[in-house]
């Protein structure tokens, strides 16, 4: 529906009810197959460390403008520096049955005047990686987001990073566009691809991941019987 002002020009939504969410609080957020935990470096930097080092090429750190790590002292060097930290806050996935800290991931760019925030700084380690704690570990980030009143969570990456965007799409938020020589990253132009998803899109998604994350989802194995995409494809009629 087009809304227009007295001189005929058309106007976004009227918003009459719109209160800014708070920011994000450093609770730990619970899952069935992981805990995400805002990072402390007695508690995680030492498992994240040894996660990472599986990753023996360092594939994991080509697109992100930071790392790889050769050792312990410069990781846990670089990961204190954001302890604390709001913005980025970042929390450490935690393994509900080893209790070890495989990967990271973060809220950024809190917006909340306008209603959005970013699920990014995502360091999944080889363990993690196309894992059901993996896609749990996302889950937790949007269903906090929205639950705390935000309107649209992004997710931005290297538009060369074939992976990522393959990732946001599964994950369902849709493709906005490139930003053209967006950064500098390791001395390497970096245009970024934006992806978000909507609070009004939110209540068919979560629906799909619940349905996905459901045990009977999968066989004894661990084998999932129907995927993500799949799921999410079909919320959206």
């Amino acid at each position: 529906m087009e809304h227009l002002n007295a001189l005929g020009q058309p106007l976004g939504a009227p918003m009459p009810d719109w209160t800014p969410p708070p920011r994000p609080s450093r609770a730990p957020l619970e899952g069935r197959t992981v805990r995400l935990e805002p990072v402390e470096i007695a508690r995680h930097a030492e498992s994240l460390f040894a996660a990472n080092t599986l990753d023996r090429d360092g594939a994991m750190w080509t697109y992100l403008p930071y790392g790889p790590f050769a050792h312990y002292a410069d990781y846990r060097d670089w990961l204190t520096a954001y302890v604390g930290n709001d913005d980025p806050l970042f929390f450490a996935v935690v393994d509900s049955r080893s209790h070890e800290a495989l990967g990271l991931a973060a809220y950024l760019r809190v917006d909340p005047d306008a209603g959005s925030i970013e699920i990014g700084h995502l360091a999944f380690s080889p363990r993690l990686q196309k894992s059901t704690p993996a896609t749990e570990a996302v889950y937790l980030l949007l269903k906090e987001a929205f639950a705390l009143g935000y309107r649209r969570v992004e997710w931005k990456c290297d538009a060369l990073n074939a992976a990522s965007r393959r990732a946001a799409e599964r994950f369902g938020f849709t493709f906005e566009g490139v930003f053209r020589q967006h950064r500098v990253d390791k001395g390497r132009n970096r245009d970024t691809a934006w992806f978000a998803m909507l609070d009004g899109e939110w209540p068919a998604l979560r629906h799909a991941y619940q349905a996905w994350l459901d045990p009977a989802n999968f066989d004894e194995a661990g084998r999932q019987r129907q995927s993500l995409g799949a799921m999410i494809a079909a919320s959206r009629g």
